[in-house]
């Protein structure tokens, strides 16, 4: 916040006041240059509050704040609190650069590890709103631009039969836009708060017993892709007639991702083809399962191969490439391994594979009942 008189003195007395945690309140101040515009945002980990700062030429209160936003959806909560976070990191960082320059007999070296995390935090946060900034925006202008105009025709509902029926189906078209869009948003704030996730290392994994082969199909049956794009899927059992080959003790939503994020990938960059999604159980002797997408699309740039699952790295003039990034913790958090690479010479287009752990049904079956048991 800004180091004015004012909040100062209202900071000075919650740090009084018994009732705000015994005064338990620490504050940071943030340089305000004169292009800043913000809007005045309260945030804790369950609500937020945002009030749109609409003349920032009045004096009074009621006359600068315009629309005022009240939330306590967990997703967009969290990606406020992400921020404040990371904002609140930047600015202890400064505060230790400034304490290092001002005092001659802190070390050089205490100097040093703090530039050196300062110039590190710059650059996450460079990258996060360079790429979540452009991402953004491109869902955000549609869904104002037809927001606004659907909003001037519905008060313009006094038009004739005739043009009836052509001005429902597009507005029906517009709101199939911002639908679309809106999904994008969700996504890439779920995105974002995975990687919070991951970064934190706070990643929770919900395990359960499920058949792979089964959520596989499920998730190609959802799938709806272009008519130029043939889907296959293949299973290669090595073990005849065992019901029990392709059951993993994992967590099923996260696993679902992985495969979901691979095909989407698979999609986007395979203009028509084929993309075949392959269950092998040939590595069981490992007591894992590999799952593999293979497509013919455009293969992968091999100047990004190398970073390919680290963050932000894409040649996609959509998405955050954040996706890849994601899946490699998931899949590792359960034990497993993912790689990449490009086809052979002859083919077209690359293949992904990660591997799974089966499922130890006889050790799992022993837990569940010991558990059991104990509670009778």
């Amino acid at each position: 916040m800004p180091a004015l008189n004012l909040t100062e003195d209202s900071i000075q007395y919650l740090r009084k006041s018994n009732q705000y945690h015994g005064g338990n309140i620490d504050v940071r101040y943030i340089e305000v240059t004169s292009s800043n515009k913000a809007t005045i945002l309260l945030a804790d980990r369950k609500l937020s509050l945002v009030m749109e700062l609409k003349d920032n030429s009045k004096t009074t209160f009621d006359e600068a704040i315009g629309l005022s936003t009240y939330s306590s959806s967990r997703p967009g909560v969290l990606s406020y609190f992400s921020i404040f976070e990371n904002l609140w990191i930047q600015t202890e960082l400064y505060q230790q650069v400034k304490e290092a320059r001002d005092s001659l007999s802190h070390s050089n070296k205490k100097l040093e590890e703090a530039n050196e995390q300062l110039k590190l935090q710059d650059k996450i946060q460079k990258e996060f709103v360079n790429v979540a900034a452009h991402e953004l925006r491109t869902p955000i202008v549609p869904i104002l631009n037809l927001s606004e105009l659907l909003y001037s025709r519905l008060k313009k509902r006094d038009i004739g039969r005739s043009g009836r029926l052509q001005q429902i189906q597009q507005e029906q078209q517009m709101m199939q836009v911002i639908i679309r869009n809106a999904y994008r948003l969700h996504q890439l704030t779920e995105d974002i708060l995975d990687v919070t996730k991951i970064e934190s290392k706070s990643l929770k994994l919900k395990k359960e017993l499920f058949d792979l082969s089964d959520t596989a199909s499920n998730i190609i049956n959802d799938l709806k892709i272009d008519s130029n794009i043939r889907l296959l899927y293949k299973v290669s059992q090595s073990t005849d007639n065992d019901k029990n080959i392709f059951m993993v003790y994992a967590d099923k939503g996260r696993i679902t991702q992985v495969i979901s994020n691979l095909l989407s990938n698979a999609i986007k960059f395979t203009k028509q083809g084929t993309i075949t999604i392959t269950i092998n159980t040939d590595n069981l002797d490992n007591n894992e399962l590999i799952i593999s997408i293979k497509d013919s699309g455009s293969g992968i740039d091999p100047e990004i191969l190398p970073r390919l699952f680290e963050k932000f790295v894409t040649k996609s003039d959509q998405g955050t490439g954040l996706g890849l990034y994601i899946s490699k913790n998931i899949v590792e958090s359960h034990g497993g391994r993912i790689w990449a690479q490009n086809n052979m010479l002859d083919q077209k287009g690359c293949t992904f594979w990660f591997t799974i752990p089966v499922a130890d049904l006889h050790q799992h079956n022993m837990s569940h009942g010991s558990s059991d048991r104990g509670k009778n």
